[in-house]
């Protein structure tokens, strides 16, 4: 009776169902958000209008971040930076989950790691995150000066925690913003984001 018992659960927790989010579309308006950065301003989407702008999802306790952050992110944000992107990261744990921090820890840690977005959202309820449908630390979107949605998806080809992956790996947002800053359309617009879960408030 017991081992029909935790059979049902284990059925039950794989069945129950995943938490609902919505589905930003490529080549459709990217959705209208305002959030308190780590700094403690005000930003809206709708201020970056007239710019290219990526959206890095992140939680500092991942592996799969700290792959990246191990000097691939922080060269990526450079190089956007210098190209006149706007590089927002977006911080959906929820308090009490993995990843959550208030918005000096935010800030130290990226002094610590030398990141240089342009600035960190503070996303605790998570509205930003679902309302793009950000499923992964991390995922990235790239959204073109028009407001639309040129990409979403993984920030490279290769679905590992390995560093020594980075330089095997297709850039796939490194490629987005080439075909955004060229006026093309992304070739790989839509592909799968790995790393861990984001850690929504339930």
């Amino acid at each position: 009776m017991m081992k029909l018992l935790r059979r049902s659960l284990i059925v039950a927790a794989i069945a129950a169902p995943a938490l609902a989010l919505a589905n930003a579309t490529v080549d459709a308006p990217a959705p209208a958000f305002t959030a308190m950065t780590a700094d403690g301003k005000t930003v809206s989407l709708a201020d970056y209008k007239g710019k290219t702008v990526v959206l890095e999802w992140t939680n500092h306790d991942c592996p799969y971040v700290k792959k990246h952050y191990g000097g691939n992110m922080q060269s990526q944000q450079k190089a956007a930076a210098a190209q006149g992107v706007v590089w927002l990261q977006v911080i959906s744990s929820a308090p009490g989950q993995q990843g959550h921090v208030d918005g000096a820890t935010a800030q130290k840690l990226n002094a610590d790691r030398g990141a240089v977005p342009a600035a960190t959202l503070l996303d605790p309820k998570g509205e930003i995150g679902k309302a793009y449908g950000a499923q992964t630390t991390p995922h990235m979107y790239v959204i073109r000066p028009d407001g639309t949605l040129a990409y979403k998806g993984g920030i490279d080809s290769l679905a590992t925690a390995k560093v020594d992956d980075i330089g095997k790996a297709e850039p796939y947002v490194t490629q987005a913003l080439v075909a955004v800053s060229s006026g093309r359309k992304v070739d790989k617009a839509s592909t799968r984001p790995y790393g861990c879960s984001i850690k929504y408030a339930s």
